[in-house]
């Protein structure tokens, strides 16, 4: 049976070299790289990252912005701000992340508590940029 409750599928983040997007989030982050060998065959327009089962991040190039014509405006939305993107995790892989974005000397911000989001208030929380500029959090509840 197929769970169609409504969830979020993906994000897509405008970035200047996926390859070095993928590489960041793979080994900084530790998300799984999906499709970037097709991608740098040229099979493929992007790569993407897997956050979970049901979610993963799509590393759109700048370049691709001009060929975004889903709907009239859709190109100029690339470099326009987001003000962050979330992600939970349990409590250990947030601390392997932080000890992965310090070994990288990826700058983030103290460590927060009790920031409210879509499961309550986060125990710990912190802020990073990826390469490109985009801002994540990352949180643990519990």
């Amino acid at each position: 049976m197929t769970d169609n409750t409504t969830r979020l599928d993906h994000i897509v983040l405008w970035v200047r070299d996926p390859v070095a997007a993928a590489d960041f989030y793979e080994k900084a982050v530790g998300l799984e790289p999906v499709r970037l060998t097709e991608f740098a065959a040229g099979q493929v327009p992007f790569p993407s990252v897997r956050v979970n089962d049901d979610t993963i991040i799509d590393l759109m190039p700048l370049t691709a912005a001009e060929r975004m014509t889903m709907l009239p405006g859709a190109a100029d939305s690339s470099g326009h701000p987001v003000n962050h993107v979330c992600l939970a995790l349990p409590e250990d892989d947030f601390d392997t992340l932080r000890d992965r974005l310090q070994e990288r000397s990826v700058p983030m911000t103290d460590i927060g508590h009790d920031s409210f989001g879509a499961r309550g208030n986060a125990r710990r929380n912190f802020y990073f940029r990826d390469p490109d500029g985009n801002l994540f959090e990352a949180r643990h509840y519990a």
